[in-house]
């Protein structure tokens, strides 16, 4: 599993529309989401545009990412929401995400320390 998180940004004039669409995401959507490997995947929208995305794939982001194209669902949905986007030049909104490199994770670190604690602790 692989957590991405990503950002692209909304055209504020299309703030509205955006939730409206994603309040109600195509059933067939959903499950090729899911069936691509799209685990716990959530996105945030600010009143500014920004669009923040997390996901957590299954296996790793560029394989769900790349089975997901293969979709004909994928294709559909990302050529109706492209015009929401400010910036995209020509791209699709998928293939346009800026991914923001994790640097820290609370579980990884208490994993990490008590990896340490029971180590020293069988040294003795």
């Amino acid at each position: 599993m692989q957590r991405a998180c990503f950002r692209l940004r909304v055209d504020p004039s299309h703030l509205d529309e955006y939730r409206a669409r994603h309040a109600a995401v195509w059933p067939e959507m959903l499950n090729a989401l899911k069936e691509t490997g799209w685990d716990n995947y959530s996105l945030f929208l600010a009143d500014d545009g920004w669009l923040i995305g997390y996901v957590e794939a299954r296996d790793d982001y560029r394989s769900a990412q790349q089975r997901m194209e293969l979709t004909e669902v994928n294709s559909r949905w990302q050529a109706e929401m492209s015009r929401l986007f400010d910036g995209l030049d020509g791209a699709s909104p998928d293939q346009s995400f800026e991914l923001i490199p994790e640097i820290f994770h609370l579980e990884d670190q208490l994993e990490t320390l008590h990896d340490d604690i029971t180590r020293k602790a069988q040294d003795k």
